[in-house]
């Protein structure tokens, strides 16, 4: 078991910067972690993903926007959030995964004013 714990989100105007944090209960240099977002009546979407040797994939629509990294040593995956429109509007849950079992965060809120 892991417990994922995010944190980071809030309100920004159109063209800034978040980042978000994960922390997780345990080790997670094994886990293969991502963030997904899910906006007000859609349902949730993939974000990026990072593996446990650093390999990092991107959804299109935040391709060069958003930077997802970890820190083994912390227990901790950050997301890097730049140039932040409106439609990021959501609330972005911490995703951990390792051979069958996946874990979830709570989620925490990011609103991206116009």
């Amino acid at each position: 078991q892991v417990q994922l714990v995010e944190s980071g989100g809030g309100l920004v105007q159109a063209g800034g910067s978040l980042r978000l944090s994960c922390a997780a209960s345990r080790s997670i240099f094994s886990f293969n972690m991502g963030w997904y977002r899910q906006a007000p009546g859609k349902q949730r979407e993939f974000v990026a993903t990072i593996t446990g040797g650093g390999d990092t994939n991107y959804a299109d629509s935040v391709k060069g926007r958003f930077t997802i990294s970890r820190d083994n040593a912390k227990n901790t995956v950050y997301l890097q959030m730049n140039s932040l429109k409106p439609e990021d509007t959501a609330v972005y849950y911490c995703n951990a995964r390792v051979f069958t079992a996946t874990y979830w965060g709570q989620g925490t809120q990011v609103t991206v004013s116009s």
